[in-house]
């Protein structure tokens, strides 16, 4: 079984951005405002723009609400540090870079629409 995520913008353009300038992602094949495919290692996030669902989806939220509500996005990489560092130099606003009592480190940040994400890896001595 493998994951990939299909995240819904308001706006995305400032969505690829993000993946691209503050994380590392790639893209994937042709870049579109209605559907775009990124990559980084295993991880496989595609971005949709919101204005494709119907007014009834489930997913749909209205404007100015926030996405993804209640989801952790969780990236796993193996420098935590390199990646801390991307994402800091970039100006995106990131949480401190923290040794959490179950042995990962991670940071926090937050995408344009609100999707909430957490970027970890195994603590190194």
């Amino acid at each position: 079984m493998q994951l990939s995520l299909e995240l819904f913008a308001e706006t995305p353009e400032k969505s690829l951005d993000f993946y691209q300038r503050v994380l590392g992602f790639e893209v994937q094949g042709s870049a579109s405002a209605e559907y775009t495919m990124l990559k980084n290692d295993d991880a496989v996030i595609a971005i949709n723009s919101r204005s494709v669902l119907s007014s009834d989806h489930p997913l749909r939220v209205e404007t100015g609400g926030r996405a993804g509500l209640g989801v952790e996005i969780v990236l796993r990489v193996a420098d935590v540090e390199g990646t801390y560092r991307t994402a800091k130099n970039s100006g995106w606003p990131v949480s401190d870079l923290a040794l959490q009592p179950w042995g990962m480190h991670d940071f926090r940040l937050v995408d344009p629409d609100g999707y909430y994400i957490r970027v970890t890896s195994r603590h190194s001595s």
